[in-house]
């Protein structure tokens, strides 16, 4: 699924849906053909084991091997429920289902369970009955040991391969049929115990061991009955959304470790079927720009990925405000909140008293009257959030006026670039000042260059020379409205 980043300008919050790179149609497809093919032969195993096992349970009067009938038949069923639910869930999202069809295969997992602890609930009730209130004479005949050690061999190749295809697809549905199977073969051995037992106290004339055909029933049911509760809490809490403490802490330190996430708010994780839904809401610093967000929730986006492997992750964002900002961030911050740009931002201190002046960009078209008390709007909120200020000034432009539109060189711009290396020749540090460019905008002109500096060169020193050089070519060039220097490493000049 390509990822996808909005904004919401009002909230300032940001959302992005991602999930890994899915796999091909193709792909997809042939895993969907695979999983209908398990389903429906497991489909026919149980039908067919059934039909021989009630057989020869009817032939016998086995309670055991009837007992292994039922529990056979309701694997029958459990499995129609797979072969239905393998070939819903893995239909792609629609209007009425956004989150996919992944869940039916949960709900067909609860619904086998709820199958086998009712078979198992009827076994234990006839078992009891046979032990206590009347017994039932078992006909010993080889027809039921073949039909038994044939359904052990037909499990066994089942619940392999049913396994197997769980695991590489994921389906919950597959794996509780594996399940049952693999339950079936250990059933049915305990059946064939049963039915050994009783015949040697048939054949040597011990009475009590006639009780070993129910007692095994019982046996075979609590067996089945254990396993069935442990597959039914695992549907179950798919199905209300339960997800293990663990594995949302350890999806939170995942995402905490992204460098510029302040703190993960919320995070709610859901699964349906074999995927996963993450939805979180993470805090970041406010000064970040939308391209910087967006970079951001792609590394969280990778970290829940890391624990949850394909899963379709939501991430919002909330501004923060951090205890590093700085002024100028805060100043910044108020201006985005009002969906404006400023520039020219500096901030003076005058007898202990701060006083801010910004250049405002507003829409061209809108009156002065507005402009005038958008702008007053815009300085008493600054004031409000920096109690640090005491006074702002704006100067309000018009957006098309902050393009600059060069205009032909006059014979001014040559003293202009002269003036500027002669004042930088008076700082030793100053190794070069090159790609100089003199605009005009209006009446204005204005100066840009670069200016090469040692590279361990401290970054207090680097804004003192050029402050200094801005001021002592001032001097010579008064006229110049505004002088933009880019320091840059001597290394960096000389590759």
């Amino acid at each position: 699924m390509p990822s996808a980043v909005s904004s919401t300008p009002e909230s300032g919050s940001t959302i992005a849906r991602t999930a890994d790179p899915a796999p091909q149609p193709a792909a997809l497809a042939a895993l969907s053909a695979q999983k209908r093919r398990v389903a429906l032969r497991s489909m026919s195993a149980a039908g067919a084991m059934t039909m021989f096992k009630l057989g020869a349970g009817i032939l016998s009067g086995s309670l055991g091997v009837i007992s292994d009938a039922v529990h056979s038949g309701l694997d029958l069923v459990g499995a129609a429920l797979t072969f239905f639910s393998v070939n819903v869930s893995d239909k792609p999202a629609d209007e009425d289902h956004p989150y996919g069809h992944g869940k039916i295969e949960n709900l067909s997992a609860f619904a086998e369970a709820t199958l086998m602890g009712i078979s198992c609930a009827w076994i234990v009730w006839e078992a009891i009955q046979r032990i206590f209130v009347h017994a039932v004479e078992v006909r010993h005949s080889l027809w039921p040991v073949v039909v038994l050690f044939s359904s052990i061999a037909v499990d066994y190749w089942r619940s392999r391969e049913l396994r197997a295809v769980a695991e590489k697809t994921g389906s919950p549905a597959l794996a509780t049929d594996a399940f049952h199977f693999a339950s079936d073969m250990w059933a049915t051995l305990a059946v064939l115990a049963g039915l050994g037992v009783n015949w040697i106290g048939t054949h040597y004339g011990i009475a009590w061991l006639r009780y070993a055909d129910p007692v095994a029933a019982i046996v075979v049911s609590i067996m089945i009955l254990r396993m069935t509760l442990r597959l039914g809490h695992e549907a179950a809490a798919v199905l209300v959304d339960e997800v293990p403490a663990e594995t949302r802490k350890q999806l939170i330190r995942e995402v905490e470790r992204v460098s510029g996430v302040q703190a993960v708010e919320q995070a709610r994780v859901r699964r349906a079927g074999a995927g996963y839904f993450a939805d979180l809401t993470l805090a970041l610093p406010r000064r970040f720009t939308f391209e910087h967000t967006g970079q951001v929730v792609q590394e969280a986006t990778d970290a829940v990925q890391r624990i949850l492997p394909q899963a379709d992750v939501v991430i919002h964002t909330v501004p923060q405000k951090t205890r590093a900002e700085s002024i100028f961030d805060r100043v910044r911050a108020a201006a985005a909140r009002n969906n404006v740009s400023v520039h020219e931002l500096s901030i003076q201190s005058q007898q202990g008293r701060l006083h801010v002046e910004l250049h405002v960009e507003i829409e061209e078209n809108m009156r002065l009257r507005d402009a005038h008390e958008f702008v007053c709007g815009l300085e008493a909120e600054i004031l409000r959030d920096v109690p640090e200020i005491d006074a702002v000034l704006t100067h309000i432009e018009s957006e098309p006026a902050t393009i600059e539109e060069p205009r032909e060189a006059a014979s001014e711009e040559s003293r202009i670039e002269s003036a500027l290396l002669a004042a930088a020749r008076a700082f030793p540090e100053i190794a070069d000042v090159h790609a100089i460019v003199v605009t005009h905008t209006g009446e204005h002109i204005a100066l840009t260059c670069h200016c090469t500096l040692p590279d361990e060169l401290p970054m207090h020193r680097v804004h003192e020379i050029m402050t200094s050089l801005e001021d002592r070519f001032k001097l010579e060039c008064p006229e110049v409205y505004r002088v933009t220097i880019h320091p840059e490493p001597l290394t960096d000049n000389t590759r």
